[in-house]
């Protein structure tokens, strides 16, 4: 496999210049296990080890390229480097803590993936396609399940004021059908990662692309409850040339991204809010309000307005907590300057 099978361009190789004269080789994570890496090189396939160097924020996502050091006589390498991202989808981490985490690197297209019933909701993949947008990556939303559904031209419609602009393919990874309509995205050296709730069928998936099983799969639970059957993200090469990344099921997804992002998963309220008599306008009681007129009239829906609203809320109180994490992280590194001059001098 060369190196463009695997997505590599000019963008890459004028990243990777700087390394080449150490006797650095460019590789690409398939998948991570904590520590360890998987790599896919020019000559096969290898297991990866991040050099003590790297920061936990330098540390590779699957998907990433990277330099890395050949160990001789052995199938391993020491990651020395890890190359710009040109797209990266990255969430907050989960609990408490203010840190981002790296769900898949420089991938071309994200395939956000719900299905038909219980999870076909507006409200999450809102969610969903705000961060795909806010990735780089182009996202496409692929209704799994199709053969379940009693009547999915109703249930597709429900979701059409929040996919506006973006491709939606109803399909069923059991039967085959409307797969073929997915084809044009998984062109050769193309880079697509699967994103969904826990048993909405990304494995099956997997299977069904890759023309094998190579990646395990569970039934949904009763009460349509999903089982989590990936336990980790891994780069899946396909027969079309594609590379495939199945990630882990997100009970919940926190975002990790600006406000801006939100002009493009809500273009329509940000359309309108252009049409307002003040540019400051907070959309509460000013005169000339265009939004509160589309509220009024029903060009604009109560519960996508409360919804924009809420993420909006969400994303301002995330940039705080950015903001106060990089103060704090600043005056821990002033005060360990000041101890280490201080140390110096006497």
């Amino acid at each position: 496999m060369n190196l463009e099978d695997l997505g590599w361009d000019a963008f890459f190789a004028d990243a990777f210049e700087p390394y080449a004269a150490d006797n650095l080789i460019p590789a690409r994570v398939s998948a991570r296990h904590h520590g360890p890496c998987e790599l896919i090189t020019e000559v096969g396939r290898m297991g990866g080890l991040p050099a003590g160097k790297l920061s936990d924020d330098e540390l590779p996502a699957v998907g990433d390229w990277v330099a890395v050091r050949p160990v001789e006589g052995e199938r391993k390498a020491v990651i020395e480097a890890v190359l710009p991202r040109r797209t990266s989808f990255t969430r907050k981490e989960a609990w408490q803590r203010t840190v981002a985490q790296v769900v898949a690197a420089n991938v071309d297209t994200v395939f956000v993936v719900t299905a038909f019933g219980f999870d076909l909701s507006p409200r999450r993949l809102e969610r969903y396609l705000t961060a795909a947008w806010d990735s780089g990556s182009s996202p496409v939303v692929v209704v799994n399940k199709a053969d379940m559904s009693a009547d999915p031209v109703a249930e597709l419609l429900e979701i059409e004021p929040v996919t506006m602009g973006v491709p939606v393919h109803a399909v069923s990874a059991v039967t085959g059908d409307g797969l073929d309509a997915l084809d044009p995205y998984l062109r050769q050296g193309q880079t697509i990662a699967l994103l969904g709730s826990s048993g909405v069928g990304k494995s099956t998936l997997v299977n069904r692309f890759a023309g094998r099983e190579v990646l395990a799969t569970a039934q949904t639970s009763e009460g349509g409850r999903g089982r989590h059957t990936t336990s980790h993200r891994e780069l899946v090469p396909l027969p079309s040339g594609a590379l495939l990344l199945d990630t882990p099921g997100m009970r919940e997804l926190q975002l990790w991204a600006g406000e801006e992002v939100l002009d493009t998963t809500f273009s329509e309220i940000s359309e309108i809010a252009a049409k307002c008599k003040f540019s400051d306008c907070a959309h509460e009681t000013e005169p000339g309000c265009a939004i509160r007129r589309a509220l009024g009239d029903g060009s604009l829906s109560q519960e996508r307005w409360d919804s924009f609203c809420k993420l909006q809320r969400e994303l301002r109180a995330l940039a705080i907590r950015k903001d106060a994490r990089l103060r704090s992280e600043a005056r821990k590194a002033w005060a360990k300057r000041a101890r280490s001059h201080k140390k110096t001098k006497y």
